[in-house]
């Protein structure tokens, strides 16, 4: 059973941006979700973990290596799909593999064919393995990437962003391969779709201008909203008399009208239904400077 253990992580950018904030968290093997808007410190994070840059003091600790010391043997464990991962031009996706691998040491020319075949065959992408990268869609490139990022056995996954962009059939894809992956390895899924996480992962934390301000199973911070979310439809016109009245959540369109979602203590009354929190719900309250500062 693989363990990453990060204490006390800081990072301060040459423009003052105060990236990562004391981060200190343990990730077990399976499906770990980082949840946070764009800028929270996400990739930040992702980075310095996966050795692509330094942070200005804490530990990472893969099973008891010291991952700042000893990055070279970090990176021999460790897969990364970045999220722009890029792709020679007329390079087919054999080929590309075959180029990584090489990369990350398997030198045998056998054993790198038999693995190549073996990774093609896991992303269901095989039968294209002589085509160009570049041709592929969106979500064929993400699996060519996870492809890549399962050379060399590695016990320590990082995807950021891996959704992103990918139409709903390529995203349940993606998911299913990176469940299977996720048995044998610390997969660890950088994102802000909040259904990503809500799908797939047992642990999670929430980040928030570079801190973790939740970290536990998706259940148990769902549940510190039970009684306190309340619904209803209202025409769009109406949003912002509602926003002036209500701590309102969230709002998304449905049937040409506005969905929202209201915390309060109380029935708010005025047509308003209570509703079982959902990950969203905690998202918003969590990262949302309305609740952080109430």
């Amino acid at each position: 059973m693989a363990k990453l253990i990060i204490k006390d992580l800081n990072k301060v950018y040459n423009n003052g941006v105060h990236a990562l904030r004391n981060i200190n968290l343990e990730i077990e093997n399976g499906m770990f979700g980082l949840l946070g808007p764009n800028g929270a410190g996400k990739s930040s994070l992702m980075r310095t973990i996966a050795t692509l840059q330094s942070p200005d003091s804490g530990t990472i600790e893969l099973n008891g290596l010291n991952v700042l010391e000893n990055q070279d043997q970090l990176r021999q464990v460790l897969g990364y799909l970045p999220q722009e991962f890029g792709v020679y031009p007329r390079i087919t996706a054999q080929e590309l593999l075959d180029h990584l691998a090489i990369l990350k040491g398997v030198t045998n020319k056998k054993e790198r064919k038999e693995l190549i075949g073996y990774l093609l065959q896991k992303v269901n992408l095989y039968e294209k393995r002589n085509k160009a990268v570049k041709s592929f869609s969106g979500g064929m490139k993400q699996r060519i990437g996870i492809a890549q990022a399962l050379i060399g056995d590695p016990k320590l996954i990082i995807v950021d962003e891996p959704t992103a962009g990918l139409d709903p059939g390529e995203r349940n894809r993606f998911h299913n391969l990176l469940a299977d992956v996720g048995d044998s390895a610390i997969v660890i899924l950088s994102t802000h779709i909040v259904d990503d996480v809500r799908e797939l992962c047992t642990d999670m934390a929430i980040m928030r201008e570079g801190e973790i301000v939740y970290n536990g199973s998706p259940e148990n911070v769902i549940s510190e909203l039970d009684g306190l979310v309340w619904q209803k439809m209202i025409p769009r016109n109406e949003f912002a008399n509602y926003k002036d009245q209500y701590e309102i959540i969230s709002d998304k369109m449905v049937a040409g009208k506005t969905v929202i979602h209201v915390l309060s203590n109380v029935d708010p009354g005025n047509g308003f239904k209570q509703v079982e929190p959902d990950l969203e719900d905690v998202f918003f309250t969590k990262t949302s400077q309305q609740f952080v500062t109430n």
